[in-house]
């Protein structure tokens, strides 16, 4: 596997390296020593599938708060998605600063978030599905958001959303979620 930080510090890029012959396809989607070696010791407790029925569909921002705070690692099984990752990590360097990835069951490739990071992504075709592995179980207590049009992200989505729950959709703004931070 090859491993390539992202703008946000903590983020990478995970490229499988598939071998290919007259079977098929064969790669490995995790290896314990080498996400040691580049991410550090990471502990699954948990794995989630999202399906989702149409392009155009919004998930996101999603976080948790400590001491419930999760890593993850995303991959696209089917479809594709664009896949946007914000910082939220107080006094990190790229406070506030989001990236985006294109996620795909063609592409293969596949996202390792820190904790501290919220995620979300955006349908590109209809019936695409992720795996998400977690570094924490779900604490609902813990859960949390950031509006997908938060002036003070101003995420550039491909297109206009079709279909986002009322959840992510009503979450609070930014200056609601850090106060007494300058923003």
């Amino acid at each position: 596997m090859q491993f390539r930080e992202t703008n946000i510090k903590g983020c990478f890029v995970v490229e499988p390296e598939p071998i290919e012959d007259d079977r098929g396809v064969f790669f490995r989607s995790f290896c314990k020593n080498e996400f040691k070696e580049h991410v550090g010791k990471l502990s699954f407790t948990q794995m989630n599938h999202s399906i989702n029925h149409k392009k155009g569909t919004f998930r996101g921002m999603h976080y948790q708060l400590p001491p419930h705070s999760e890593g993850k690692l995303i991959r696209c099984i089917k479809g594709s998605v664009v896949d946007f990752f914000l910082d939220i990590r107080k006094g990190s360097d790229t406070f506030l600063k989001y990236d985006k990835i294109e996620l795909s069951a063609e592409n293969r490739i596949m996202i390792y978030l820190s904790e501290g990071v919220a995620h979300g992504f955006m349908t590109l075709e209809d019936n695409t599905e992720l795996i998400y592995h977690h570094t924490e179980s779900y604490h609902k207590e813990a859960d949390r958001g950031i509006r997908f049009n938060d002036p003070k992200v101003d995420i550039e989505l491909p297109f206009e959303i079709k279909v986002i729950s009322e959840k992510d959709q009503n979450y609070p703004l930014l200056s609601n979620n850090f106060k007494g931070i300058d923003l």
